[in-house]
């Protein structure tokens, strides 16, 4: 992913609200992300923990999407898939998330939800840059896996903008 400025970042949002996103807090470690190895910018508020973002670069667009997730309930255990990744995890580390429809739709309360890794760190999973505590069935080189997790964020974002 190319380097996305502040205020490419801030003016991107489709589904949120000015005041929303002059709230936002951006990632602890913005200046120092290591741009190539991300597919899309996505992260939690250290503010506001249940509030997320996930920014994607489509075509000669920034797009990005606010999200929102239940805080972290009591324990469970057991398994879960990224939507994304297709990384699994414990069921503690993926999260449904739920974002908002832009425009009328958004506005009526309409929202859109799929289960993402809980930190939003799918990029670095499928590169083997971020270790996962639960075997992994796919086999797929990290290539093919950023080719997929293209398309499936270019899905999820499409079911924002409809």
């Amino acid at each position: 992913m190319l380097p996305l400025s502040v205020e490419e970042i801030r003016t991107s949002f489709v589904n949120s609200s000015k005041s929303l996103v002059k709230a936002m807090t951006l990632p602890r470690d913005f200046a120092d992300l290591a741009w190539d190895s991300l597919d899309y910018l996505g992260w939690r508020d250290p503010k506001a923990p249940a509030r997320a973002y996930l920014v994607v670069r489509r075509d000669a667009e920034v797009t990005g999407i606010a999200l929102n997730t239940a805080a972290t309930g009591r324990p469970r255990r057991g398994t879960g898939l990224c939507d994304l990744c297709h990384t699994a995890h414990q069921i503690t580390d993926v999260a449904l998330f739920a974002a908002r429809r832009a425009g009328s739709a958004g506005r009526a309360g309409n929202t859109v939800g799929t289960y993402i890794c809980a930190d939003l760190a799918c990029s670095l999973y499928i590169r083997g840059l971020r270790d996962v505590e639960v075997p992994q069935g796919e086999t797929a080189p990290p290539e093919v896996r950023a080719d997929r997790l293209e398309e499936r964020l270019e899905t999820f974002v499409n079911r924002v903008l409809v």
